[in-house]
């Protein structure tokens, strides 16, 4: 895949064309999406108030899983969010790829261990807010400490690897399935009509792969999220 991105520089920060369109791209479709099944919101749910309805109990029961009780509450719109922007982030790439000057404009924003980090990095964030928030500054710092005091490098280390985990693994899966789907597509037209033929149900299989991998990796995502959030708000 083409990593000659294009750049724009504002205020002497450089901002990659590509993360930010794709993003901002992704995101419209969530918003488009969830508009589009809330419309009519009838105390007798049709079929898309119902589909909606199943999408919020199936990422609040992720929340639930990890936050048993009213702890979790404050997370079901976080779950649901983030659930489906990185969904539909691992799907755009598969169906919409525009390629300008050789230039990627348009792919799945998940494809970017940038974008990947940054959104590991919210929901690191968060864990730390709602841990300093639940049992104070002095109590929170102490967790990094117990029940001895010379596990606190190993305890340090474990942020980074959970910071580096959640991040790459979204990454890595997207990213290995985009390259796959982009040599597949290049065999199939490499000598013509026969390789396309040929070529075509493969495709076809291994993007229909692909989207129940994006799926995965975006329940994985959101689940790892809520645990690395309950973690933060116990004592150890």
């Amino acid at each position: 895949m083409n990593e000659n991105y294009p750049i724009i520089e504002f205020l002497g920060i450089r901002f990659n064309v590509t993360n930010c369109l794709s993003g901002l791209l992704a995101a419209i479709l969530v918003f488009i999406f969830v508009f589009a099944l809330s419309r009519k919101v009838e105390m007798k749910p049709g079929k898309a108030q119902n589909f909606l309805e199943w999408i919020m109990d199936f990422t609040n029961g992720i929340v639930k899983s990890a936050m048993p009780g009213d702890e979790g509450r404050p997370f079901y719109l976080y779950a649901f969010v983030i659930f489906l922007f990185i969904f539909m982030s691992n799907q755009i790439g598969l169906f919409l790829q525009i390629t300008i000057h050789g230039q990627p404009i348009i792919k799945s924003p998940t494809t970017s261990p940038i974008v990947t980090m940054a959104l590991a990095l919210i929901t690191l964030l968060l864990s730390h807010y709602y841990g300093v928030k639940k049992m104070g500054f002095g109590g929170y710092l102490k967790d990094y400490v117990r029940p001895v005091g010379f596990l606190l490098p190993i305890n340090l280390i474990e942020e980074l690897t959970n910071f580096l985990t959640l991040s790459l693994r979204l990454y890595g899966n997207i990213f290995a399935g985009e390259v796959l789907l982009n040599l597949i597509g290049g065999l199939a037209h490499s000598f013509g009509l026969v390789t396309f033929v040929g070529i075509m149900p493969v495709a076809m299989i291994w993007q229909g792969f692909s989207v129940f991998i994006g799926s995965i990796q975006a329940y994985v995502f959101t689940t790892l999220s809520m645990v690395y959030i309950s973690r933060k708000m116990e004592e150890e």
